[in-house]
């Protein structure tokens, strides 16, 4: 890329950054209809990221980027091929509704230019995370869309629900985060790329890594979470806390989707193996049964929505680990289809609730008349959740079909679980696309009527697009389908897939699963009153296993607590010094670095009498009978050392000796002196015993350390380049002072820093302490 067109994309990518900075001050000046102008900024990107299609479509691909840490090799980079510029272009057109769609549903909330900062914020964070080339970038951006979401999640804060569900999102999907980041470091050290784009080069390099088992892991650590794979499905249904337009953006085309990114990105280096064809069909079969299950049971039409979400996002798990090609086109028309459909349903439930004042299933009905355009948009995006002839969903689950091979084994299990979760999906597209809007008229707290535009515009073009690419397949295979299911198969794939139909066993199998599927929609009380039955027998879930799992924690951190925050100083002073001990001695014991035994040197008188000064003070700490005496007799030792540097010709470390100890005597002496503690030591002779313990051992460990340092050859490359250039740079003949001062001015303002603090510290201490005289005497 030019350095225009770099710049241009850069900017792309933080304009949702910018947006967030504007949402606040636009929303207080111009209300709802703030909405109108952010929108501008996430369609702009839609068109910059559109102008790719001809190059991606053509077979190649758009990186760039910037050096961020140059030193390491850190770069800010992005890549843009098939997979990267499709969840670009849903996650930035889709925004482009969602941002109309929230100043309609928030219109009036005292808090709307908060939530739509924070829903931009969203956006940038997940086409960060899909542009990105970096490892860096990539586990920056996928940290920012968990802290986001729990700030949308949570933006009604004042209910506890909404701060449970924002929490347990943040912690599953958190610890999710920290396992890919060690998977990226593994696959890092083992490739040597510390890009996407160098790592999908690397060829079968990884798989063929003893480390490949531990890599797979932690990246499906990440992916699991993310995504909400069972038995992390939980915090997504509960993730429904949040206002419906973050509902309708999270499952359709943000952060759930992120973790089949992250597969589908890795595929062609992680997949063709033993355990990933294994693992990802298991889990995401599991996935797509337990969610298509628990959506029958809701009445809620938002939550009935969230469980196929988890659902679905099974079915894309299980299909690109399934291990062929026409998987792959399977699961990548399938997660568009989903973008569109999903999206338009979870705003057409929101707009119900907006308009009636309920989401229950059973108190809703005859809305057609009342509310037609929310009934169109609702019913075109049934037809394609419910994969019905000319809908993009329709040739999603035909191709579902023809890539789930029938045989013995694995195969026909998963094509028995394909057709069950189809089957109540199905049942689910048309209970919340098409009941609520016929029969009888439902008794809700308020009176239906159609939403302003802002509210179904979002909808209404979701749910159209999702007919018209289906009308126009062909067409939008060549520009979308085709270069992404290219991207994870990692060779040019070509989708040839048409909404017509055509006789031949998937068919068949899809008129199948519409009958089961008109079946279970007629049948729904029956199916969702057995599976309540069943879950009241089973009673444990992951999601009470959550809720127990943070109060163990909790337990086990109180606990702890007490044990090492006990509030005895003398513990605490233990331990850390037992620590020093440890980590001065072990090294050297183990490693075998010991010094050798010294030679006594000769001494002079005056130097034997400094060292009998120092003698005589050492006694005099050991045997004070109170801790002011302890305290003046430790200056002693302090007076030693600074007698012994005048002697080697460093007057000037001795003077500052000198006045080191002399105000470290006189500043404890005084704070002992006014918090008037305890004159004499009433401990124990065990504790004065360890207390001597404790103290030879670590006198030995400095020492034996400063023994070996003392025997290792001396570099003097510093000291020569002090010398060289304190003069010269510097203008001081002092090399000390010049140290102090200009080569390490840091340090010494720290220092500083640290004296000051430590001053006002001794400060309060001492006014706290000192008794305060009566008012009247005062006065007097």
């Amino acid at each position: 890329m030019g350095s225009g067109a770099q710049s241009l994309t850069l900017l792309a990518l933080f304009l949702p950054f910018l947006g967030a900075v504007l949402a606040p001050p636009l929303c207080r000046a111009l209300g709802h209809g703030a909405a109108w102008l952010l929108a501008i900024l996430p369609a702009l990107i839609f068109v910059h990221l559109a102008g790719f299609v001809g190059i991606v479509s053509s077979g190649g691909v758009v990186a760039g980027g910037y050096d961020w840490i140059p030193s390491l090799g850190v770069r800010f980079s992005w890549y843009l091929d098939g997979l990267s510029l499709t969840f670009g272009l849903l996650i930035s057109g889709i925004g482009t509704l969602i941002v109309l769609y929230s100043g309609g549903y928030l219109k009036g909330h005292p808090q709307q230019g908060r939530f739509m900062s924070f829903i931009l914020l969203f956006m940038g964070a997940m086409l960060g995370l899909v542009a990105s080339d970096s490892f860096l970038m990539l586990f920056v951006f996928w940290e920012l869309t968990s802290i986001t979401s729990f700030l949308l999640i949570g933006f009604d804060h004042g209910r506890e629900a909404a701060r449970r569900a924002a929490l347990q999102a943040l912690v599953v999907t958190g610890m999710g985060g920290l396992s890919l980041l060690a998977g990226l470091l593994v696959i890092s050290s083992v490739t040597g790329a510390t890009e996407l784009s160098a790592l999908l080069s690397t060829g079968g390099l990884l798989r063929d890594s003893p480390l490949y088992l531990a890599a797979f892991v932690l990246v499906l650590g990440g992916a699991f979470t993310k995504s909400a794979q069972f038995p992390f499905h939980f915090w997504l249904p509960n993730a429904m806390e949040a206002p419906t337009p973050v509902s309708a953006y999270l499952h359709s085309a943000t952060m759930v989707k992120a973790g089949v990114y992250l597969l589908m990105r890795l595929n062609p280096v992680l997949g063709d193996t033993a355990a990933w064809e294994t693992v990802l069909p298991l889990f995401g079969a599991a996935t797509l049964l337990v969610g298509t299950l628990l959506a029958m049971r809701q009445t809620d039409l938002k939550l009935m929505l969230a469980y196929t979400t988890v659902a679905s996002l099974g079915l894309l798990v299980m299909l690109t680990g399934y291990g062929s090609e026409r998987a792959i086109e399977a699961a990548v028309l399938y997660l568009i289809a989903h973008s569109l459909f999903k999206g338009a349903l979870f705003m057409v439930a929101g707009l119900i609730d907006h308009e009636t004042g309920t989401r229950d299933i059973r108190r809703l009905g005859g809305l057609a008349r009342a509310m037609p355009i929310t009934f169109a948009a609702g019913l075109m995006a049934a037809l394609s959740m419910g994969g019905l002839p000319l809908t993009f969903g329709f040739i999603a689950k035909e191709e579902i079909y023809a890539a789930v091979e029938i045989g013995m084994g694995v195969p026909v299990l998963l094509l028995g679980v394909a057709i069950v979760g189809n089957m109540l999906m199905f049942a689910i597209a048309f209970l919340v696309g098409l009941k609520p809007f016929v029969g009888a008229a439902g008794k809700t707290p308020a009176k239906p009527h159609e939403g302003p535009a802002l509210l179904w515009i979002g909808p209404l073009c979701l749910a159209a697009l999702g007919l018209l690419a289906g009308l126009f397949s062909q067409m939008f295979h060549a520009a979308i389908s085709s270069p992404m299911a290219s991207a994870v198969a990692g060779n040019p794939v070509e989708i040839a897939a048409s909404s017509v139909p055509h006789l031949g066993l998937p068919f068949y199998l899809s008129l199948a699963t519409i009958a089961l599927g008109v079946a279970a929609y007629f049948t729904h009380a029956r199916i969702r009153f057995g599976i309540a039955v069943a879950l009241a027998a089973i009673g444990w879930g992951p999601d009470r296993g959550f809720d127990q799992a943070m109060r163990g924690l909790l337990r086990l951190s109180f606990g702890a607590t007490r044990i090492v925050q006990n509030g005895r100083l003398h513990i605490y002073l233990t331990v850390v010094f037992l620590a020093v001990a440890v980590t001065l001695l072990v090294p050297m014991i183990v490693f075998d670095e010991l010094p050798a035994m010294p030679q006594f040197p000769d001494l002079w008188l005056h130097e034997w009498t400094i060292v009998l000064i120092a003698v005589i003070g050492l006694g005099a700490v050991v045997y004070a009978k109170d801790r002011l005496t302890a305290i003046v007799s430790l200056g002693i030792q302090g007076f030693a050392v600074a007698l012994l540097f005048m002697l080697f010709g460093a007057p000037d470390l001795s003077f500052t000796q000198f006045m080191v100890e002399t105000l470290s005597v006189v500043i404890l002496a005084l704070v002992m002196t006014r918090l008037k503690l305890t004159p004499s030591d009433h401990r124990p002779t065990h504790e004065k015993a360890l207390d001597l313990s404790v103290a030879t051992v670590c006198g030995a460990g400095f020492g034996l350390l400063l023994l070996k340092v003392t025997q290792v050859p001396f570099d003097a490359t510093l000291s020569q380049f002090y010398e060289a250039h304190s003069r010269a740079l510097a203008h001081g003949r002092n090399i000390v002072n010049v140290i102090i001062v200009d080569f390490r001015g840091l340090d010494t303002l720290g220092e500083i820093a640290v004296v000051m603090v430590a001053g006002l510290a001794i400060l309060a201490l001492i006014r706290v302490g000192t008794p305060q005289a009566p008012a009247a005497k005062r006065e007097a």
